[in-house]
């Protein structure tokens, strides 16, 4: 497969969804005889699988994007092939953009209709802007107008994506009220509106763990179907989670291959779920849980980070040392409090564990 080139004509770092997987999505809509709603790339069936991962008939294999409840993903596809506007609601680390990207793109064929949401994101984010020096020159005009990602989708019946919802001041969110209730979108400035066409949908993501949260408005979450995206359930699925991850990243990378890491892979897991958990794995000792997530994104930037320690610095094989710290700085945000934990942790559980001997010399010497 020809890998996607950015605008200088280098390979992509991080290539979009529709293009990382387009050899995927090519084999299902040859495939896929389902029906499908209008302007959709695939049926919602289809779409689903691309998701969840199966094997086509032609022997094509379509590849896991997300490791969960196959309901969850099958309430979230029949959403949006409703007019209701879907909020994927989780932890952090629980992949919610991931799923966010790979819906649109299994839907729309586009995933870079998207509106980033931080505490400065401005109402013409959501709504649209303006070409000063047009607006200046000539007065309020379409031309003059830029359109944003959630208007171009309405106009072409596309998905928008919008991250980091209960980031986004109260204020500004509620400019999507409108666009969600009346499928409408108002230009006061030039007397018009904009009206979504068919094949326009919404996917939204929130947390309400970190700080600085704001609130949906009841009027605004009433307008979204809500799916939690809950964390891994077993230890034997984030494992897989995190190797899948680690193994697509590490070849973009030029990593070693993660089936030589899939020990150091399993005791990451093993101690950020523990120590989210509050109790070890046996369920015979409880610990102190740190101030952080310890998502199954961070596990995954542990072990990409320490894939890359082996490979630069070491023999190309993962070993406790190059994780050590990566878990350090994942464990300890707070520099008082979670050193502590962390420091308790090492003592009661890992030193008395079998087989994890030079594990806690690994992190003994980074902690100290």
């Amino acid at each position: 497969m020809t890998m996607p080139e950015n605008s200088t004509g280098t390979e992509a770092l991080r290539p979009h969804a529709e293009d990382a997987f387009a050899h995927e999505l090519k084999a299902l809509d040859a495939a896929d005889d389902r029906p499908r709603p209008a302007r959709w790339k695939l049926s919602p069936w289809a779409v689903a699988a691309y998701l969840l991962g199966a094997t086509l008939p032609d022997g094509t294999v379509i590849t896991p994007k997300y490791v969960g409840p196959r309901r969850i993903v099958e309430v979230a596809v029949t959403t949006l092939a409703t007019d209701r506007a879907l909020l994927l609601l989780g932890v952090p680390g629980t992949a919610k953009t991931w799923v966010s990207e790979h819906l649109a793109a299994a839907v729309s064929g586009d995933s870079t209709l998207l509106v980033q949401g931080t505490a400065g994101t401005p109402e013409e984010a959501i709504r649209y802007g303006w070409n000063y020096a047009r607006l200046l020159a000539h007065g309020p005009s379409r031309e003059a107008l830029v359109p944003s990602p959630v208007m171009r989708a309405m106009a072409d019946g596309m998905t928008a994506r919008v991250e980091e919802l209960t980031r986004i001041p109260a204020d500004v969110q509620d400019s999507l009220i409108t666009v969600l209730s009346e499928k409408t979108l108002p230009v006061p400035e030039l007397g018009q509106e904009v009206q979504a066409v068919r094949g326009f949908n919404l996917i939204a993501t929130a947390n309400d763990r970190d700080r600085g949260v704001n609130e949906l408005s009841s009027a605004l979450r009433r307008r979204f179907n809500t799916v939690v995206l809950p964390l891994p359930a077993t230890a034997d699925a984030e494992v897989d989670i995190v190797a899948r991850r680690v193994d697509q990243m590490g070849r973009a990378l030029d990593l070693p291959a993660v089936p030589e890491g899939l020990e150091e892979i399993r005791r990451v897991v093993t101690v950020f779920r523990e120590l989210r958990d509050g109790v070890t794995t046996d369920g015979r000792t409880k610990v102190k849980s740190p101030s952080g997530t310890l998502s199954t994104a961070e596990a995954i930037s542990v072990v990409t980070g320490g894939l890359a320690l082996a490979a630069h610095f070491g023999d190309g094989v993962l070993r406790p040392s190059d994780v050590a710290a990566g878990i350090l700085g994942a464990v300890v945000r707070d520099p008082a409090a979670d050193r502590v934990v962390w420091q308790e942790y090492l003592e009661a559980v890992v030193r008395e564990r079998d087989g994890w001997k030079d594990f806690y010399r690994a992190c003994r010497e980074v902690t100290a």
